[in-house]
């Protein structure tokens, strides 16, 4: 019955949020805690669930804080800067290779764990570079976005460390076996951005040849 009502509520939670007709924090305050008043919880069992559920995710909410502003404060200060733009300008005029180097910038600006600084560091630079090539600006946004997801599991990321925070161990430790899965991934996802980047290259082709038939 309880994994019933935790499922119905996360269903309500989801709904009100893509539905946009509550603030977001009502949404995740409210409706939780009348699902505890559902599931049989009065007041004080709902303060006790708090203050435990607080007492386990400080250290990860903490964790979270560091990395933004350590991460942000790199970001600001341009550290990462010349790096992508060398990548930028060596694979400039390459539909293949600036598919990989979508692929190795995304992975670079998802070190802080924060998606949003990773669209907002890739999409800018490199969206001129692809309307310059002609090359589909979806591709950009799913290499981006499976990168960012690959590169996600670093410790001060949202899933691992709520992930920890739920089996009550230490991060480090869940995140160790997941290194050589990381790597992986981000090899497997080159590969799939050079298939991907050579498939692109002759679709530009054969528009190209296209508008020369028609003129």
């Amino acid at each position: 019955m309880l994994s019933i009502i935790g499922l119905i509520t996360i269903v309500i939670i989801v709904a009100l949020l893509i539905s946009g007709k509550v603030s977001p924090i009502v949404g995740l305050v409210l409706v939780p805690v009348a699902g505890a008043f559902a599931a049989g919880f009065g007041f004080d069992e709902i303060g006790v669930f708090f203050t435990e559920g607080t007492t386990k995710v400080a250290s990860v909410a903490i964790m979270f804080i560091f990395a933004i502003l350590f991460f942000g404060i790199m970001q600001d200060v341009g550290l990462f800067d010349p790096l992508i733009n060398k990548m930028i300008a060596i694979s400039r005029g390459n539909v293949i290779a600036v598919a990989v180097a979508t692929v190795i910038i995304a992975a670079i600006a998802h070190l802080d764990g924060s998606g949003a600084s990773t669209f907002l560091i890739t999409i800018p630079a490199l969206l001129p570079l692809y309307k310059r090539l002609k090359m589909n600006p979806y591709l950009l946004l799913m290499l981006v976005g499976t990168a960012a997801s690959i590169m996600n599991m670093v410790p001060w990321a949202g899933p691992l460390g709520r992930t920890a925070s739920v089996l009550d161990i230490d991060v480090t430790e869940l995140w160790r076996p997941l290194i050589q899965i990381q790597v992986i991934g981000i090899i497997l996802l080159i590969i799939i951005a050079v298939t991907l980047g050579y498939r692109e290259k002759r679709l530009i082709a054969k528009k190209g040849c296209r508008r020369n038939v028609w003129r």
